[in-house]
C-alpha cells in the first residue's frame, strides 16, 4: 500500500501550538517513538530529519513503509481515538522531534476550539488518503 506522507502534515499554525506544550525527544541515535498496537501515550511532531512509519499485517507481514515528511503529527489517530497506535514510528539519528504528552493534548483540545479544528483537518486529510490507497490497489 502506497499513503501520501503529506496526509500526515499540519499546517505550521497547528504545528506552533502544539510546539508549545511539547518537550524535545532526544535522537542522538535511531530510536523507537511507538510500535504498533502500543496503547497512545501522547503525539510525535516531526520538524526535521527522518523517521519511517511502518505497519504489518496480523500475519506479521509488512504491509506499508513509508517516510514522513517534516511537519508530520504522529499517532493522531490513536490519541484522537483512545485506540492502540496502527503504525510503528522509527526516529533516524538526528532527527528533531517534539513529544506532546496526552493529557496536555486533551487540555488544549477543550481549551482552544480552533485548534481541535485544525486537528479534524489532520485527520480527514489521513482518512482521504487511506481510501485512495485502497482504491488503487
Amino acid at each position: 500500500m502506497k499513503l501520501d506522507s503529506a496526509a500526515f502534515v499540519a499546517d505550521q499554525e497547528l504545528i506552533n501550538a502544539l510546539k508549545k506544550r511539547s518537550t524535545p525527544i532526544d535522537c542522538e541515535q535511531d530510536c523507537v517513538l511507538f510500535s504498533q498496537g502500543d496503547v497512545p501515550t501522547g503525539l510525535y511532531i516531526l520538524h526535521s530529519g527522518e523517521v519511517r512509519l511502518t505497519m504489518k499485517s496480523p500475519l506479521g507481514d509488512q504491509v506499508l513503509s513509508m517516510a514522513a515528511a517534516p511537519g508530520s503529527l504522529l499517532g493522531l489517530p490513536g490519541l484522537v481515538g483512545n485506540q492502540a497506535y496502527t503504525l510503528s514510528a522509527y526516529a533516524r539519528m538526528g532527527a528533531e522531534i517534539s513529544y506532546v504528552s496526552k493529557d496536555d493534548f486533551s487540555r488544549m483540545m477543550l481549551t482552544e476550539p480552533h485548534v481541535s479544528v485544525m486537528i479534524l483537518r489532520v485527520l480527514a486529510a489521513e482518512v482521504r488518503t487511506a481510501r485512495m490507497a485502497i482504491s488503487d490497489m
